[in-house]
């Protein structure tokens, strides 16, 4: 009955195609995946490199970041796989230069201190030696100065009569931006006194 037919076999969210030649012969001829919704899409491994190549070329990618991009397409481990190496030998995947960008970027923008970064790094599964070349990215001058802005300018901006309290939302505000409490305490010191 099904002589020179495609005919697709459902596996749980996986969508498999295959081709039955009329001597019985199975052949499985591209990897395909479904949306979440009612509607099923079908998309070769080709499209879905495509589609992770522009993913990775709007902004830097962890692996982590592809991975989790991928779960949500439903690809069988093969595929998911070979996208990944794709990826990586085009250079549109690489960790060091994700580290260095995140870490450039979140000190630059977000003003977070070294320790903040090291803890959203390690969240994205960033080895320690790439850590360790990201924190050089950030000048020691540069670092210092920007705590220093920081801090005054938060210090500034706290509405408190109670310089306990006052002390306290600035010592909050700076642990959670990641700075180191040695510098926060000296300028705490330096500050009030």
């Amino acid at each position: 009955n099904c002589k020179n037919d495609e005919t697709r076999l459902y596996a749980g969210s996986q969508v498999c195609r295959f081709l039955i030649t009329r001597n019985g012969i199975v052949k499985v001829f591209t990897f395909v995946f479904m949306y979440k919704n009612s509607n099923v899409s079908y998309v070769t491994v080709s499209e879905a490199i495509s589609k992770m190549e522009h993913y990775c070329a709007y902004q830097e990618r962890c692996h982590n970041d592809v991975e989790d991009k991928l779960k949500t397409m439903k690809l069988i481990p093969e595929a998911k796989e070979k996208i990944i190496v794709h990826l990586i030998e085009h250079n549109f995947l690489n960790e060091e230069r994700f580290a260095k960008a995140f870490a450039r970027g979140k000190f630059k923008i977000k003003k977070w201190g070294k320790k903040r970064i090291i803890q959203e790094l390690k969240f994205r599964k960033i080895s320690a030696y790439n850590i360790k070349t990201a924190l050089k990215e950030i000048s020691e001058e540069d670092y210092i100065a920007t705590f220093h802005e920081l801090a005054e300018k938060k210090f500034d901006s706290i509405n408190e009569t109670d310089s306990n309290k006052k002390r306290k939302k600035l010592i909050n505000y700076l642990l959670y931006r990641g700075w180191e409490t040695h510098l926060i305490y000296e300028k705490m010191n330096e500050l009030i006194g």
